[in-house]
């Protein structure tokens, strides 16, 4: 009597008679190995608490600089007079809040011009 597997090996053969090589099931998992390759290697890797607070540290300095940066252009610019009857132009033509129109126009150093030309590009 025949085991299963015999029987499997016996319709292959029969369904192979072109003499052609059968073709071999395609692998539909090889981008999941390779995830898993990458996941592995990453889990692998440890942190140490000296590296980390260099990294926080780093990052804590930028973002103070960036502040400190942001907080002197403020100044600047709230130092540049601009003419009341330029924003309330910019605020009509352009249908957009004070603060923006202020902004925008201190920005340009209070040149309108160049102001209402930054707004619509």
């Amino acid at each position: 009597m025949a085991a299963e597997g015999d029987v499997d090996l016996d319709l292959e053969a029969d369904e192979n008679c072109t003499g052609k090589p059968a073709e071999k099931p395609r692998k539909h998992d090889s981008g999941a190995a390779d995830l898993e390759r990458v996941t592995d290697y990453a889990e692998e890797k440890e942190i140490s608490s000296s590296d980390l607070e260099t990294a926080m540290s780093v990052i804590g300095d930028r973002r103070s600089r960036e502040q400190k940066a942001k907080q002197e252009r403020e100044k600047e610019l709230a130092k540049v007079t601009i003419k009341k009857e330029d924003v309330e132009l910019i605020m009509s033509e352009m249908e957009i809040s004070r603060n923006v129109a202020e902004r925008s126009l201190r920005e340009h150093m209070g040149n309108v011009v160049e102001a209402l030309v930054a707004l619509t590009n």
